[in-house]
């Protein structure tokens, strides 16, 4: 069979120059997992996400039942809803239990309840990640939030601790405000 040994060799070269791609393509993706900032980055968004369940649960099975209590809600907050357009089936007087009967009628639904709820999600997620990178701070000394105000030049902003401005390269401290001195020696005098 004198076509099948030149096919074997063809077969032996493509799958060699397949093989060097696969490895190339591992050491590149090992290479670029491997960093630190990209390991950095993955272990604060597990992080993120474990504070977001926490915090989650918090609001929606601890908080949130207990301001329900309160006399003017009759339910749960992410029960609370508006119809703003009625369905076919609506009955005046009864109107919807809940939001899924609502909508599952086909009626026009505010779900401001839901949107309280997510709201509160987030402020408390926020506010736990602020105080523990607060926390962060104080432990280790590495400023990772840092205050910054406006240029008052080109009024962008900057590190509150700058001296110049990166944006515009003014000085902060007024010193291009005060009339007759330059920075130069001579340049009034010369004129």
């Amino acid at each position: 069979m004198r076509g099948l040994d030149d096919s074997t060799e063809v077969l032996k070269r493509v799958g060699q120059t397949a093989g060097e791609q696969v490895k190339h393509g591992w050491a590149a993706f090992v290479n670029f997992a491997a960093r630190d900032n990209v390991l950095e980055v993955a272990l604060g968004l597990i992080i993120a996400n474990a504070f977001t369940k926490v915090v989650t649960s918090f609001v929606s099975d601890v908080a949130l039942p207990v301001v329900s209590l309160l006399p003017f809600l009759n339910r749960n907050m992410d029960q609370k809803f508006a119809i703003l357009s009625s369905g076919p089936n609506y009955v005046k007087g009864e109107g919807y239990n809940t939001i899924k009967q609502a909508r599952d009628d086909g009626a026009l639904v505010l779900a401001y309840g839901m949107f309280v709820e997510n709201f509160l999600n987030f402020l408390g997620v926020s506010l736990t990640l602020f105080a523990v990178a607060h926390m962060y701070m104080f432990v280790s000394h590495n400023k990772i939030i840092k205050p910054t105000v406006r240029c008052k030049y080109c009024r962008k902003f900057i590190s509150a601790e700058a001296r110049r401005c990166n944006n515009c390269s003014s000085w902060q401290d007024g010193r291009e405000d005060l009339p007759g001195e330059e920075d130069d020696e001579g340049i009034e005098g010369d004129i």
